[in-house]
């Protein structure tokens, strides 16, 4: 008997676009579920009580949540369809999941200030934000991926936000190539891959998308 998944989602998702990723590089067919997260769906609710947010990926009829959560279930349950997403080695493998944690913890909530604040505030926000970012680019150094050659886990749970760079530096009116150019090299690198370039949403619909949602 087959898999049946389905991913809850929705297009602009930066954490929907992370699943996205990972079922395209182990080759996972699945059904996709558009989300409207004003009128939220008896079956999101039904699968995600708790925080009744996307994603949500169903398992043959069993939810699992939260984006990295879920990267990592993919990783685990599809384990003999290559690429393996995390490091086999231990420590690696652990390293692999601070970072993320890290743009989990650090970048959402930092890159959302730079389109709801103004004046200096803006401009903390928007020097804040570089910071984090130029810690990422720090630990990528001149490996072509933060795992090193090859693309990984830490490069899913980052890469998803680059759909968004063209709304912060439209909305903060900065350039991230000029403060950060190794990153968006890395980006640009990612976006080369077809699992990724497929899962990304257009940078223009985001920042329009997000235009109307402010106005």
């Amino acid at each position: 008997m087959a898999d049946e998944v389905v991913l809850l989602d929705k297009n602009a998702s930066m954490f929907g676009m992370r699943v996205r990723i990972a079922l395209g590089e182990k080759g996972i067919k699945y059904e996709s579920k558009e989300q409207d997260l004003i009128n939220k769906s008896p079956l999101l609710l039904q699968m995600n009580p708790v925080h009744e947010k996307i994603p949500v990926l169903i398992h043959n009829g069993k939810p699992i949540c939260e984006s990295l959560i879920i990267v990592q279930y993919i990783d685990e349950v599809w384990k003999d369809n290559s690429p393996l997403l995390l490091p086999s080695d231990p420590y690696e493998r652990a390293q692999a999941r601070f970072w993320a944690d890290y743009v989990d913890k650090k970048f959402y909530d930092s890159s959302r200030k730079i389109w709801t604040t103004k004046g200096d505030e803006l401009e903390a926000a928007k020097e804040e934000f570089i910071g984090i970012l130029k810690v990422l680019e720090d630990q990528l150094g001149d490996k072509p991926y933060f795992g090193g050659d090859k693309f990984g886990f830490v490069d899913i749970s980052l890469i998803t936000f680059y759909s968004w760079f063209y709304t912060y530096e439209t909305f903060g009116n900065f350039s991230i190539e000029t403060r950060l150019p190794k990153l968006i090299s890395w980006a640009k690198r990612c976006m080369q891959k077809e699992t990724v370039s497929k899962s990304l949403a257009d940078e223009k619909e985001v920042y329009l998308q997000l235009r109307c949602h402010v106005e």
